[in-house]
């Protein structure tokens, strides 16, 4: 396990360009839509938005987890300020936090959630979602059923 681990660690580290090839799906907060890349993976999920220069408003990155659990994220090599929704199976944010670049800061969720959503910092404040609005889209439906 431990030899697993480092051999991710040190993937991500030789990697020292975004990762721009992951699958996209289409989310909506509200009326507003959101194109985010999704990271499914545990390499995927490592690697997540390290090393973009940029990225346009409407877009963002999905950390998918198998189980819902507490998660955790920090931002070494990020160079983007992002903020981090912390979402429930059904698409419900959790909670939020802004996230400063390339720090090892924790900033965890603040309860059990399946997923991740990280967008340009001030994206969600811009359009009024808080915790307890809701995401809709394809990764969500089964819940919301």
């Amino acid at each position: 396990m431990a030899a697993a681990l480092l051999a991710m660690h040190a993937g991500a580290q030789a990697q020292q360009a975004p990762q721009m090839q992951l699958q996209r799906v289409d989310i909506t907060a509200g009326i507003h839509r959101i194109d985010a890349q999704v990271a499914v993976t545990p390499e995927e999920r490592e690697i997540g938005l390290m090393f973009r220069q940029d990225m346009p408003a409407q877009e963002g990155m999905l950390f998918v987890f198998e189980q819902p659990a507490t998660q955790c994220f920090w931002m070494k090599n990020t160079l983007l300020p992002l903020t981090a929704a912390f979402v429930a199976e059904d698409g419900t944010i959790v909670n939020l936090a802004d996230m400063k670049p390339q720090t090892l800061d924790s900033h965890c969720s603040a309860k059990p959630v399946r997923y991740v959503l990280e967008m340009n910092q001030g994206w969600f404040a811009k359009k009024g979602i808080k915790a307890g609005s809701k995401l809709s889209g394809a990764p969500f439906r089964k819940a919301q059923q």
